[in-house]
């Protein structure tokens, strides 16, 4: 078999050194180093203002060193976007093959035997990091030790490392000595957190949020100010008309070492005043505004308050908008499945197995309640009607695998058998019974109870018996007399239908009423002792 030859999404050949390789290492010197610069000291509104224009401008830098910032000194973002973005990544994961054909199905099982690593998890958590920035990207390192092209890691790359093409804004470069770099193919999954429409960089959470992390700074530290100044009363210290310099330096160090030591020494001629401070306005100020932004964060981060905010009924609204909580988590669920099916599932299908026209399915969210017994009952009773079920959709509705080579398959359970087998009695040689002779009916019996048959067999036998020949002669006798006077076929067929005519039905119609009856009876008993 020929070699897999890998194409880009221009039709360019891709080296295969060149996916060995690592594109986005970082390094102590150039423009990917480790450490990063911070925003947040000093932030105000038109610095703030310059940031957010400069992402749109095409140099994101700074932008996303403050949205990183915000994670690290707001505990209710840090929160509310871990809680978000955990919700999904925990969420159960399920690989559906194209089809039912052994190729596809061998394919599902390779994306399944990667999902399945330990650190699967925690990698979806690094990709959802486009929630709060707009964007993610996230390195394939690829193995080939044991002869196949799986991904070893999936290594997050830290986004102020690239930046956006010039010309459409949308496209992600990589930033490297030379100038922006463009990424190589099958090398990257780049996940767009979309949360609004327009650029990339304008679609994550940190530029809505970042207004309110501002003035919740502001509030924070004017709170802190405020408990500074009257969680202590004011020190006042009075010197004499003959202190000197000297002096007056000394009482204004112990006014100030008052403070944080609540102890000083001062000459007996000078005095120190406490004054309780009294306070004009109310002290809740601070910590309703700061609660209010709050409040706001939780809004667009997780579209509700009730289960982040304490509240009065807080419960029952809970149980509310737990259901908008549900319509973001499945949107994200749906964002992120297809960008792992686009930049995860191709490749490792592709490069192990070749390129084709369907892929399996990556599907990431709660699983839907799906009734079992109903399910399998309907299917039940359809597939004798000529209903076609897939036998591995069956297998993922009922949350079954699919079953090893070598394991033991299930099976109907045989019937008993017994040491000695009698030979079966075959109704049609049993003779009519003579004068005195056993009655052919309970012959019947005896022998069909012998050979295991249940009364539905001896309804049958009952048809069959010495009951059917009460009912022959109306139609046999003179027949032969009647068709030999024919001269036609027209004659003939008008003797037959005049023949039966006259027979009467109500005899035979009368004992089928009583073989079904009995049939009906016997499966119904048959049913209740089992």
């Amino acid at each position: 078999m020929a070699p897999v030859q890998l194409l880009d999404q221009f039709g360019r050949p891709i080296p295969k050194q060149q996916m060995k390789a690592e594109q986005a290492a970082p390094t102590t010197v150039g423009v990917r180093r480790p450490v990063a610069n911070h925003q947040a000291p000093g932030l105000t509104p038109p610095k703030l203002a310059r940031l957010l224009r400069e992402a749109i401008d095409g140099d994101p830098e700074r932008y996303l060193e403050l949205a990183e910032d915000m994670e690290e000194r707001n505990e209710h973002y840090a929160g509310v976007l871990g809680v978000r973005k955990r919700q999904v990544s925990g969420l159960e994961i399920t690989v559906e093959a194209a089809s039912d054909d052994p190729d596809d199905v061998k394919a599902a099982d390779l994306v399944r035997d990667f999902i399945e690593r330990d650190e699967f998890e925690d990698e979806l958590f690094d990709i959802l990091d486009a929630i709060g920035k707009g964007f993610s990207a996230t390195e394939i390192i690829w193995d080939t030790s044991e002869g196949q092209w799986m991904p070893s890691a999936l290594k997050w790359r830290d986004p102020r490392w690239f930046t956006f093409d010039q010309e459409d804004r949308e496209t992600l470069m990589l930033r490297g000595a030379s100038g922006p770099e463009q990424l190589w193919s099958n090398k990257w999954i780049v996940h767009r957190g979309k949360v609004k429409s327009g650029l990339t960089v304008r679609g994550g959470l940190a530029r809505s949020v970042a207004w309110s992390y501002l003035f919740k700074t502001f509030t924070v530290s004017d709170w802190a100010i405020f408990c500074e100044a009257y969680g202590q009363p004011l020190r006042i210290g009075k010197y004499g008309p003959d202190a000197d310099d000297k002096q007056k330096e000394v009482l204004m160090r112990a006014v100030s070492s008052i403070a944080a030591d609540f102890g000083a020494i001062i000459p007996q001629s000078m005095e120190i005043e406490l004054i309780q401070a009294q306070l004009s306005g109310s002290q809740d100020l601070y910590q309703n505004r700061a609660d209010w932004f709050d409040r706001q964060v939780s809004k667009i981060v997780l579209g509700q308050t009730a289960t982040t905010d304490a509240q009065a009924g807080g419960y029952a609204v809970g149980k509310v908008h737990d259901g908008v909580r549900d319509d973001i988590e499945r949107a994200d669920a749906k964002q992120l499945s297809a960008t792992l099916r686009r930049d995860l599932v191709i490749p490792l299908v592709s490069v192990n197995m070749g390129p084709r026209k369907k892929y399996p399915k990556l599907k990431i969210g709660r699983p839907d309640e799906v009734d079992v017994s109903a399910l399998v009952d309907n299917v039940v009773k359809l597939v004798p009607f000529g209903l076609k079920v897939g036998m591995s959709t069956m297998r993922d509705k009922i949350g079954l695998p699919d079953p090893d080579k070598d394991e033991e398959l299930l099976a109907p359970a045989r019937p008993p058998t017994t040491d000695q087998q009698q030979e079966p009695v075959d109704p049609a040689q049993v003779k009519p019974p003579a004068k005195g002779a056993p009655n052919l009916r309970l012959v019947a019996q005896s022998a069909l109870a012998a050979t295991n048959h249940d009364a539905i067999d001896l309804g049958a036998q009952d048809i069959v018996g010495d009951d059917w020949t009460e009912m022959t002669p109306p139609i046999v006798d003179g027949l032969a007399d009647e068709l030999a006077k024919a001269n036609s076929l027209e004659e003939a067929q008008a003797i037959l239908a005049r023949q039966v005519n006259s027979m009467g039905l109500d005899k035979f119609v009368e004992l089928l009423a009583r073989a079904s009856f009995g049939a009906r009876i016997s499966g119904e008993a048959s049913e209740a002792l089992s």
